[in-house]
């Protein structure tokens, strides 16, 4: 149905679904989008979509999601009377002292609209109607305490009490004694209601060590401990007068008309109309911010690179519940010289990007993937948008390492129990705030918590162990605590901005200028994540407006006489990886310092390289004259190692020295593998270059492998690999978002069958045939499906079916008949909005559609 045939609702709603059918498909697509729970299933027409909206575990979710005044305004709409007036919600929001009034007449219109555009509330402002299960939950029956502290209701509270004990409460009071237990409590709600006459009341019969007794209450929760048998005085001339009531053998409970009096009309102690405002805590030039930021995301790269290929020689065992322990977690750090919470946001970093994985052998133990050399082939844009996108995407926390869950047990890095389902929309928002910001800004941390605090205040109740659990009711606290009693919220926001640091996404606080396509364009709302398209393309507009920043990679270094070579910058790829063969990392920063020692100049020469290949390769690479201690070093350990080069003909061998190949063929060790001298330098044969590679060590001989170019293959043959792994799966927090296709197709198909259902259609002739109520689809005998079907045919008119599916699900549609035979109808489905076939058999019933 298009957006100009939709009704125009002039009459007020009676029900949600009412309401929902006098919305536009725009408005429907928000509705859908902001609580995509409701699309599991597509509801069949809008009162599936009401009914559904309805239920407990979708309004929870929904409630979650609403920001601090707005969740203040449905909780005032609870403990109000249903439904309930502007005038009326505004009082209970500003009291009678109008508190905050010119912040509220603001913000009242947003909050209502909020409201209504998720379905928690429907009706004019004149008959405001919190749904029924928001209610049940924002202010529940007793012995429950609502969010707002306020007590049951004067009508909840005195339930259980006898006709004589109102008829005491009316004449304690002054009231008109009457036995009708309704217009008793009548007499006493329009009293307690009544600010006049309850100020009166207070002022003469309550004493001020009664008053006490009251404001111990007035604010929640507001339940108290007595002997009934013996109370105290105080509370005696409260209870005489009704101000406070029994709710058990030893309770008692302040009326919810009675606390709204003496909060002054107010359902909360202080509302909160408006979202707190970031502060600004230094200014810096934007040029310094994205200088910073882009000179973080090199040494990001260059953490991971040197995490991963730690771990290539080196792999950690994998605990036996699941994990890297605390030994190697420890020891990785060490490597790293980085602090543990550190290294384990590193090495949950890599995990998360497919670069880390456990092995599945029998002593398993976590190594580099085949992704990794895929990723260090990249550019270094390219490297960095993967190490962004797994992070802004992924629900594991590695600020969690080293706590606890629920049953003791220490969670650990790259183990389970580390995933929590909001932490990519905190990301997302907190980013998107700094985007709010003036370039070059940092703002103050805390002022980042107490806004997104604000923004969502129900969402602290994950606890530390374990992947998050839905509530039992949304009513918990604001900030449940977790692990060291700080809400996860919280801890989430403060990890957020230090990790975005760690990224180079923020420079000295600030956000980056390139990392700003990363967030929301409407800094002023939290919207849901970025779906996977815009994703990509966000991430590839950030990576454009790095590479200028990242320095040019360089192909030299600067050998010292003192047996090191200083790096001025980042080196080419080629360059980095011979080089880190060769030598040994000394310090890393700006300029990277390594270091040449025998060992790991023997190292280069296990991987094949002769010492007059690493003399070129020094001379070539080198701005300053190679040092003579360094030649002499290279001569020395050369001295022993041969010049052997495997390469892949199935296999071939390679020597420039035919004295070596003949004494290799010569050796009856070399019998099984069955070299074939092809030339005088050439030797073939029948094993695959790995196991040629194997046997040669085994011989004594250092060969290295050879690439299909001729060039030696610096892939260390000590380095480990997992087998093909994918990274770990988000956990999401509820279903996802769906794009704009999806929420097209599903109005759709939800605004025609609303139609189906509610068309009005002619009652059926024949005394067989059962008239169908209204919302059940017809039931008629076949002769009469058949006969109506063929008449519709040649008279080209619409009928309403029932129809059941071979699955056994029943549906109803609206059809244009244009063939029948073979017990098959062919028809033009106003619901689907194409042409279809139908089985005879499955339709249970039909009516014709009423005139217009």
């Amino acid at each position: 149905m298009s957006q100009e045939q939709q009704p125009t609702a002039a009459a007020p709603s009676r029900t949600l679904a009412d309401d929902l059918r006098g919305r536009d498909d725009a408005a429907l697509a928000a509705l859908l989008r902001t609580r995509p729970d409701l699309l599991s299933p597509v509801p069949g027409d809008l009162t599936q979509l009401a009914t559904r909206a309805g239920t407990r575990a979708s309004v929870v979710r929904a409630v979650e999601r609403l920001d601090r005044f707005a969740l203040q305004v449905a909780e005032a709409l609870a403990a109000g009377p249903d439904p309930c007036g502007y005038e009326e919600l505004r009082g209970l929001l500003t009291g009678v002292d109008g508190k905050e009034a010119a912040a509220v007449d603001r913000q009242l219109p947003r909050a209502l609209a909020l409201l209504r555009d998720r379905a928690l509330l429907w009706g004019d402002d004149d008959r405001l109607r919190l749904l029924r299960t928001a209610r049940v939950i924002l202010a529940p029956p007793p012995p429950a305490v609502s969010p707002t502290g306020l007590g049951p209701s004067l009508a909840e509270a005195t339930a259980g009490i006898s006709p004589g004990r109102m008829q005491d409460l009316l004449t304690a009071n002054g009231l008109p004694a009457t036995h009708d237990p309704v217009s008793a409590l009548t007499e006493l709600a329009t009293l307690f209601t009544d600010r006049e006459r309850m100020t009166a009341l207070l002022t003469e019969h309550v004493p001020e060590d009664s008053a006490e007794v009251l404001s111990r209450l007035v604010w929640g929760p507001p339940y108290g401990t007595v002997d009934h048998r013996a109370p105290t005085p105080p509370v005696a001339r409260l209870l005489h007068h009704g101000l406070l009531l029994p709710s058990g053998d030893r309770t008692v409970v302040l009326p919810r008309e009675v606390a709204l009096h003496l909060r002054g009309g107010r359902a909360h102690r202080s509302p909160e109309p408006e979202p707190p405002q970031l502060v600004a805590r230094r200014e810096h030039p934007p040029r310094t911010v994205d200088a910073t930021a882009a000179g973080q995301a090199l040494t990001a790269l260059a953490t991971v690179e040197e995490l991963c290929g730690g771990w290539e020689t080196d792999p950690p065992g994998v605990l036996r519940a699941g994990g890297l322990g605390v030994r190697e977690l420890k020891r990785t750090a060490v490597a790293l010289d980085l602090p543990e919470p550190t290294a384990a946001f590193w090495v949950e970093l890599a995990l998360g990007a497919g670069l880390l994985a456990s092995d599945g052998a029998v002593d398993e133990t976590y190594a580099p993937t085949p992704a990794y050399d895929d990723w260090l082939r990249a550019a270094p844009g390219e490297r960095w948008t993967r190490l962004v996108r797994a992070w802004l995407t992924g629900t594991r926390v590695a600020g969690l390492v080293g706590e606890r869950d629920p049953k003791g047990r220490s969670l650990a890095a790259l183990g389970p129990g580390l995933d929590r389902g909001p932490a990519p929309d905190v990301r997302h928002r907190v980013l998107s705030l700094l985007a709010s910001e003036a370039p070059g800004t940092s703002p103050e941390p805390e002022s980042v918590v107490a806004r997104v605090t604000w923004e969502r205040p129900l969402r602290a109740a994950a606890t530390t162990g374990g992947s998050p659990r839905p509530r039992a009711r949304a009513a918990a606290p604001h900030d449940a605590p977790d692990g060291d009693g700080t809400p996860l919220r919280t801890r989430l926001v403060r990890w957020t901005l230090d990790e975005a640091e760690l990224l180079g996404l923020t420079g000295r606080g600030a956000l980056a200028s390139y990392a700003r396509p990363l967030t929301s364009p409407d800094a002023d709302t939290w919207g849901p994540s970025l779906t996977a398209r815009e994703l990509t393309t966000a991430l590839a507009e950030a990576t454009s407006g790095l590479a200028p920043l990242l320095p040019e990679p360089l192909d030299h270094v600067l050998l010292q006489a003192d047996l090191t070579a200083v790096a001025p910058g980042p080196l080419e790829r080629e360059l980095s990886l011979a080089l880190g063969v060769l030598a040994d990392v000394e310090s890393k920063g700006g300029a990277t310092v390594y270091r040449f020692t025998p060992a790991s100049v023997r190292r280069g020469l296990d991987a094949g390289r002769s010492a007059s290949e690493i003399h070129a390769f020094l001379a070539a690479h080198s701005r300053t004259p190679v040092p003579q201690p360094l030649s002499y070093l290279v001569d020395d350990v050369a001295r022993r190692h041969g010049r052997l080069r495997v390469g892949a003909a199935s296999a071939y061998l390679r020597c420039d020295d035919e004295t070596l190949l003949a004494e290799i063929l010569a050796d009856r060790r070399s019998a099984p593998i069955r070299l074939r001298l092809l030339a005088p330098t050439v030797a073939a044969t029948t094993l695959p270059p790995d196991q040629l590679l194997a046997r040669l060590r085994d011989m004594g001989y250092a060969p290295a492998a050879e690439s299909a170019e001729g060039d030696v293959l610096l892939a260390r043959p000590d380095a480990h690999r997992t087998p093909p792994r994918s990274a770990p799966d988000p956990v999401p927090d509820g279903p996802p978002v769906p794009d704009g296709a999806l929420l097209t197709a599903a109005v759709r198909a939800i605004r025609a069958g609303d139609h189906a259902a509610t068309a009005a259609h002619k009652p059926r002739i024949p005394a067989a045939a059962a008239r169908p109520r209204d919302g059940e689809p017809p039931r008629t005998t076949s002769a009469d499906t058949i006969a109506t079907m063929q008449s519709a045919v040649l008279t080209g008119s619409a009928l309403w079916i029932g129809y059941v599916n071979a699955d056994g699900a029943a549906s109803q549609r609206v059809i244009a008949p244009v063939r029948v035979e073979g017990g098959f109808v062919t028809a033009y489905d106003h619901t689907a909005d194409q042409v279809r076939t139908y089985p005879l058999h499955r339709i249970t019933g039909v009516a014709e559609l009423a005139e217009g």
